[in-house]
């Protein structure tokens, strides 16, 4: 699935931390031969602000671990170095990592598991979110630690609900009735949709809150063409008929910025990377946050995205990339001290528990949504499977060029097709 920072963002972002010696080509030496540091360089496609904050932390664990020096440098085309790099003993030592990506490169063989290290220091799972270590899992072992935990909840315009006479909904049916009338049209043009329904990618949180399931759990192949995928769709298609959604309504809004800060939708199902960015950029937006309403037997879901922190098998410098991964996330301090200088959750359930974000209103809701959001599936074809088969299909869906059924048997036959592609490799 695309899950989105501002824009969308459905690149993995991954980092890299490289050794390099002082004077002197990468060797398999810890030493720099200048009283044996070992000098790392990070690296990561985080700029401007984000690189700021990665300097936040390798310069406290610098300054705390005087035998290792880390170097943050901004790169692109991550994964693709990565791989590159692997085969050609220049590997990297720890990666920013995408967790959902586990699946298909664990079984690469380019991932180092890390369930001895964490049971000889006494790192267990249970110090962090669940969803976010199975995500890092595969075949029974750990192949990083979380950094990041984030969820999808309801955003609201405040201003609206209230001129609207609307409640934030805690159900499926109150849901498209805001929807629908918080939705402006004038000469059968779209003013002010109700709801943003652009990211088709949601389909799946639809599904789990009518109590579906998107894959079977070995997965060799999709089970969304049930009744609880026609459920999600069946709303879908009744708030497209009530006015909701017009193609391409929510597009053109320019860098920075979405259609619910701008005031053009009233609700968006979106994650907390946009706090920051709805106050930055939404001139005069009064908004709240409440966690996603129930399916229609009262299911609670949401999808739970995030980073975390991986050393590749290739790395030559395990012990020294070890201590800076669960340095950075596994002690609260430090995961707290990150928490606070990017603004997002941290993997950390006890840092993440902290005042700073227990009492705040609008972070609250999010995690009282982590409590229950689930992972996508662990799957290595489950990410080209909703990029080949499912999205494509939904759009037409929701263009009018697909009915529910069609657009279900279509990414099925076209999903499963994808998904054994995957298991052969």
């Amino acid at each position: 699935m695309r899950w989105t920072l501002p824009g969308r963002l459905a690149v993995t972002t991954v980092a890299l931390l490289t050794v390099v010696s002082t004077g002197c080509a990468p060797s398999d030496d810890d030493s720099s031969g200048s009283g044996d540091v070992v000098k790392l360089t990070f690296w990561g496609d985080w700029s401007g602000e984000g690189e700021q904050q990665f300097r936040t932390m390798t310069d406290a664990f610098n300054k705390t671990h005087p035998g290792i020096r880390v170097e943050y440098v901004v790169q692109e085309d991550m994964l693709t170095k990565f791989l590159t790099a692997s085969t050609s003993g220049q590997a990297p030592d720890v990666m920013f990592w995408d967790r959902w990506r586990t699946a298909t490169y664990a079984p690469k063989n380019v991932l180092e598991p890390l369930d001895e290290r964490m049971k000889k220091d006494g790192i267990e799972r249970e110090r962090f979110y669940g969803e976010a270590v199975r995500e890092l899992s595969h075949d029974g072992k750990v192949y990083g630690l979380p950094l990041t935990v984030d969820a999808r909840a309801l955003f609201y315009n405040r201003t609206h609900l209230k001129e609207a006479g609307v409640e934030p909904p805690r159900t499926w049916a109150e849901l498209e009735k805001a929807a629908i009338k918080l939705t402006r049209r004038e000469g059968g043009k779209l003013i002010r949709a109700g709801l943003s329904m652009d990211d088709v990618g949601l389909f799946s949180m639809y599904l789990h809150q009518a109590g579906g399931q998107m894959v079977t759990d070995d997965c060799s192949r999709t089970t969304f063409n049930s009744p609880q995928g026609t459920q999600a769709l069946d709303l879908w298609g009744r708030m497209v008929r009530g006015g909701v959604y017009q193609t391409g309504f929510e597009t053109g809004l320019g860098e920075g910025t979405d259609a619910f800060a701008t005031g053009k939708v009233s609700m968006i199902f979106t994650g907390p990377w946009n706090i920051t960015t709805y106050k930055k950029y939404g001139k005069d937006l009064d908004f709240g946050i409440v966690p996603p309403p129930a399916g229609p037997q009262g299911g609670k879901a949401s999808l739970m995205g995030g980073f975390g922190l991986v050393i590749p098998r290739a790395a030559k410098q395990k012990d020294a990339a070890w201590e800076f991964v669960k340095w950075w996330t596994a002690e609260r301090a430090n995961a707290l001290k990150w928490a606070k200088a990017s603004l997002n959750i941290p993997g950390n359930v006890e840092a993440a528990t902290d005042p700073f974000f227990t009492g705040d209103p609008f972070w609250k809701p999010i995690l009282d949504t982590l409590e229950y959001a689930k992972v996508r599936p662990a799957c290595a074809g489950y990410p080209p499977m909703e990029d080949e088969a499912l999205i494509p299909n939904l759009q037409l869906f929701l263009g009018g060029k697909a009915t529910a059924q069609q657009a279900l048997a279509k990414s099925q036959e076209q999903g499963d097709r994808v998904l054994a592609q995957n298991n052969l490799g």
